[in-house]
């Protein structure tokens, strides 16, 4: 038997949905305004995944311009019906209910390439796919039910339709089939239909994507109902064990059945921190399943996401589990990616091939060249407060302890422009350390940008603390920026190093002359520590929003004249 450790995909991998072809199971994840989007991993044991591709992965395949951070592509499922891959999702904007909707996908291998989204005329999010026995196929979703029918604030329903499958259009009547089990309960989301010894189930969350997440059951002698839900809804929470327990937000599953008939879920949920706050965002976990009476019980025995879970597999790709002979062991191993890399096992240079690399809108080739090791990245106007495409490239903070370096040649960099390593929340969240000539030489800042109207204090904030209100240009975000600690340095052969230390929700910033970028001995003594920062800042307790933190490398003139550009090499160490 092979381990599982919890969560089987550390950092913000939410809205998880799995199945299964022959010895291979593939699941896809949330990923909002990043892009490439919906990653396709796939695994032989649930415990260890590997990338092998991404649904949106081409230019113009969906319109991004202008979305805001946390809005973009929301929770997909993916399904296989014998012959070839389906995904569909949600396209939100946030500020335009009549733009994105609901679409579909297809591909017959998952890696790629898929097709061109085809839109399905419902509105809504969390659409879903199942394939009945008898060749037809059904589409259901969730939306807010219309203010004149509601029976309470935030009541959703679970509707479903059939697909016609030589049009890939909806076709006959709709059938709300599910409101959540409780009477009151807001956001019955993310469904999903089986079909077990001739019975049909549907699979929903309710109660938000928080900390009152949870998941229910329902199930039906026919596809459209009526569907009864368990006597025991919810089968599965974490709100019981209140907001001090390590684990919350439980909810958001999808069911698969291995080939020797055993069953497992996926899920979300959140693990807290330095208090109730989740910095990594919303992860995904896995626990196992019986049937007993007719129904489902996740994590029987316990009732609740354990730390590991057995699986039947073979441990790879990637190994079996987490690593507990090297420093930070108890976490487990983050995903892998197409080409293998694993910073759990591997720490060191993400390359640019790695399939974890994103950018904000557009594909990470379309703001940066890749080069060697490391990015070339063009100075842009655009800036880090607006919902563009600046010239950003980051990847997931998958471990709570992390040493992350960022070697920059600056000899590119023009008066005006800067460029350096951000921790991202989002447009109006995040805390940048960055390098910008001067006559003296280049000067070294870190910044916290913090969510609130023009001319508003940041929350949080004690009375004298240095603020700046921002958000006059066009297209920023209103916030308040705040600097955390300043520097001069005169780096030796143009290359400085910047540097995040995370241990918990404490991180340390700090720049390097040198351009070693080595962890010990004389580079290390030659570093200057420039400022602190708190992951609590950043995270959705704090500022909103769905998404976990990224760190990542950029460059911007802040809507000044762009004609610089900087080589950038990011290291990522689990500690």
């Amino acid at each position: 038997m092979t381990v599982a450790r919890n969560p089987i995909l550390p950092g913000c991998y939410p809205d998880p949905s799995i199945c299964r072809v022959g010895d291979w199971y593939y699941l896809v994840c949330s990923t909002f305004e990043y892009l490439p989007g919906l990653p396709v991993m796939r695994s032989r044991d649930l415990a260890s995944w590997e990338t092998v591709g991404h649904v949106i992965d081409r230019e113009g395949m969906l319109d991004f311009g202008g979305i805001r951070s946390s809005g973009g592509l929301y929770a997909p499922t993916i399904r296989h019906d014998g012959e070839r891959f389906w995904v569909v999702c949600t396209l939100v904007d946030q500020n335009d209910d009549e733009r994105g909707g609901n679409f579909l996908c297809f591909a017959d291998d998952a890696a790629g390439p898929w097709s061109d989204p085809v839109w399905i005329d419902e509105r809504g999010i969390d659409p879903s796919l199942f394939f009945d026995d008898d060749g037809r196929v059904w589409v259901h979703g969730t939306r807010l039910v219309e203010k004149e029918r509601a029976g309470w604030h935030d009541q959703t329903e679970v509707w479903v339709r059939e697909l016609d499958r030589d049009s890939l259009r909806l076709t006959g009547p709709e059938h709300v089939v599910w409101n959540g089990a409780v009477t009151g309960a807001v956001w019955a989301e993310g469904p999903h239909l089986y079909k077990v010894d001739g019975v049909y189930y549907l699979l929903a969350a309710e109660a938000g994507t928080e900390f009152h997440h949870a998941i229910s059951v329902a199930r039906a002698d026919t596809v459209t109902g009526p569907y009864t839900g368990s006597k025991g809804n919810p089968i599965l929470t974490h709100r019981h064990l209140g907001r001090a327990h390590p684990v919350v937000g439980v909810g958001h599953a999808d069911l698969v059945q291995t080939p020797t008939g055993d069953w497992f879920a996926v899920l979300l949920a959140m693990r807290t921190y330095g208090g109730y706050h989740y910095p990594l965002g919303r992860e995904t976990f896995l626990v196992p399943v019986v049937w007993e009476d007719g129904w489902p019980v996740l994590a029987p025995g316990v009732g609740m996401v354990p730390d590991e879970v057995e699986v039947p597999g073979r441990g790879e790709p990637g190994g079996s589990g987490p690593d507990r002979s090297r420093p930070g062991g108890d976490e487990p191993a983050a995903a892998g990616s197409a080409a293998g890399w694993n910073p759990a096992a591997s720490p060191g240079v993400v390359g640019p091939d790695d399939a974890r690399w994103t950018a904000l809108r557009t594909l990470p080739t379309s703001v940066a060249t890749p080069d060697g090791d490391g990015w070339h990245l063009s100075v842009r106007s655009e800036s880090l407060t607006e919902p563009a495409t600046p010239a950003f490239v980051g990847v997931r903070q998958q471990h709570r302890d992390v040493d992350v370096l960022v070697r920059l040649d600056v000899t590119g960099l023009r008066p005006g422009e800067r460029a350096g390593l951000v921790l991202r929340q989002s447009e109006k969240d995040h805390v940048t350390l960055d390098v910008t000539p001067t006559a003296e030489g280049y000067a070294v800042r870190a910044v916290r940008r913090s969510g609130g109207e023009d001319g508003t204090r940041s929350p949080g904030r004690a009375d004298g603390e240095t603020a700046v209100a921002t958000g006059s240009a066009p297209g920023v975000v209103p916030g308040v920026e705040e600097v955390l600690g300043e520097t001069t340095v005169a780096p030796q052969g143009g290359v400085v190093v910047l540097g995040l230390r995370g241990r918990g929700v404490d991180y340390e910033l700090f720049v390097e002359e040198g351009g070693t970028g080595a962890s010990s001995g004389a580079a290390r003594a030659a570093r200057q520590a420039v400022a602190t920062a708190d992951a609590r800042w950043l995270d959705t307790v704090t500022t909103g929003g769905f998404l976990g933190l990224w760190i990542g490398v950029f460059a911007t003139s802040d809507g000044g004249p762009a004609a610089g550009s900087v080589r950038a090499r990011l290291e990522y160490h689990p500690a």
